[in-house]
């Protein structure tokens, strides 16, 4: 973090000194730059490499670097209103819309302005991401022999038998491809099981990134409601029994928002159901890796007990490690997982090898158990930081589940009282950003929720900071 502020610090400076230097100019040495601003090396490389890329200067090997020549006057915009007929033209006939609502996904993905606090991320704090370790391994990964060839499409044999150990059951590395993220393999996974305008269930409420790949694929969601243990068995069959689905996606170990565990009486239940439905289960393990301190044994992946090949695995170590650390699993028993590979090569090739190697010198490395341990007592403290403040503060945002592992909390906010937007507008203003609970949705919710965000943020001094900010825009509010 601080390398990365010192380089748009002197970025910065830089960039104010342009105008002593004519076109094509000489800037001083890099040598001469680092006594200067007492800056390191590496600071002055980086500085330099921002400057060039927006066009500003032009670095020469061994020359130096000089100011660019100013652009030419851009060019006048041209008319696109065309575009609004070609791409609505005939739609109402599309099965696949060609119009995504990705709004609930940016949320999660969008930085906030300077200075708010971001209980709305969806990702580790940088100061929580293994980041010398994932360097460390990225170095040691670029120097591996063959490791700038062309990967088997499959993934490297050693990453995929290392996510089916850490399946378990029956699975092995034959049952396994190695994809680009979580979200590219729910994708290609969605896409494998079910033809455009075929019903999917989905857990009520469910991750919107997930309703946002079903509705792209022109797939109708179906929600099922969850409870604190997990998706309800009786409902999930009256969802089949009446809309024929031949898929659910779920989460069984800290859903997404509920933060909920699959019970285990319920596990095989799902399991008969979905059997008994001719269906598959596609089983989102995206957090299991942050498992909080407190959080005990935990329950095997459903992969583990499904001898039939009714469960499709996604595994991911980007929760884990870094948004950019998009490196996940699809794992699957019988012809399914030949379906799932030609689509993933059709969409994608392969993931390059280099961040396989790099994977797979990371989760080796005596840095990787240390990291998670480090996190997961990390999670916890952060966790309770957040229910206190909330208990202390807003004590009339219900807060029915405490999830042990994950990184986000799912309150329910007293109804009659403004509802979510009008809170999710007024905590902006207030210098805190939350998510709204709308899109987690993909029928009419019984109630506004909110979830807040524990993970993303610099630590428990900016949690209560806040929790406060959040007070002070509900008693804008009420």
């Amino acid at each position: 973090m601080q390398e990365r502020s010192s380089v748009i610090e002197l970025a910065d400076r830089l960039r104010q000194e342009l105008n002593r230097y004519s076109p094509g100019g000489k800037l001083p040495s890099s040598r001469a730059l680092v006594e200067r601003f007492r800056a390191s090396p590496v600071t002055v490389s980086r500085a330099l490499a921002q400057l060039a890329a927006e066009g500003l200067v032009v670095t020469r090997p061994g020359a130096g670097a000089f100011r660019a020549a100013p652009r030419t006057a851009t060019a006048a915009a041209g008319d696109t209103s065309w575009q609004e007929v070609a791409l609505s033209a005939d739609g109402a006939a599309d099965l696949v819309p060609r119009t995504v609502d990705a709004s609930g996904v940016l949320t999660t993905l969008a930085a906030p302005p300077p200075g708010v606090i971001e209980f709305n991320g969806g990702y580790l704090h940088p100061s929580l991401q293994p980041e010398r370790a994932m360097a460390a391994a990225l170095s040691r990964a670029g120097r591996r022999p063959g490791a700038w060839g062309r990967p088997p499409i499959e993934g490297l044999p050693e990453l995929r038998e290392w996510f089916a150990r850490g399946i378990g059951g029956a699975m092995t590395a034959a049952d396994v491809l190695i994809s680009a993220g979580g979200q590219t393999a729910l994708t290609t996974a969605l896409r494998a099981l079910a033809p455009p305008g075929a019903p999917v269930l989905v857990e009520s409420p469910t991750y919107p990134g997930m309703l946002a790949i079903a509705r792209a694929a022109g797939l109708r969601p179906v929600p099922v409601p969850v409870d604190a243990d997990g998706v309800k068995p009786p409902l999930l069959a009256d969802a089949f029994r009446a809309t024929g689905a031949r898929v659910l996606v779920c989460q069984p170990l800290f859903q997404n928002p509920t933060g909920a565990v699959l019970a285990p009486a319920r596990r095989p239940e799902v399991l008969r159901i979905a059997r008994d439905a001719g269906a598959f289960v596609v089983e989102d393990d995206f957090v299991r890796r942050l498992v909080h301190e407190d959080a005990g044994p935990l329950p095997r992946p459903l992969a583990a007990d499904d001898p039939d090949g009714v469960v499709v695995h996604v595994g991911s170590l980007t929760k884990a490690t870094s948004p950019s650390f998009r490196v996940s699993a699809l794992a699957a028993h019988g012809p399914v997982l030949e379906r799932l590979r030609a689509i993933q090569v059709v969409d994608t090739f392969f993931v390059p090898r280099p961040l396989q190697e790099a994977a797979l010198e990371l989760v080796g490395s005596p840095a990787w158990p240390r990291h998670l341990r480090s996190i997961s007592t990390e999670l916890k403290t952060r966790r309770d930081t957040m229910t206190t403040a909330l208990r202390l503060e807003l004590p009339a945002f219900a807060l029915p589940h405490i999830p042990s592992g994950g990184y986000h909390l799912w309150l329910r906010l007293p109804d009659g009282t403004g509802g979510e937007q009008s809170l999710t507008a007024a905590a902006l203003r207030a210098g805190v950003a939350i998510t709204p609970g709308r899109p987690y949705f993909s029928a009419e919710p019984p109630a506004a929720h909110i979830r807040l965000s524990f993970a993303a943020v610099a630590g428990t001094g900016e949690i209560v900071e806040g929790v406060r900010r959040l007070r002070a825009a509900w008693a804008e509010l009420v």
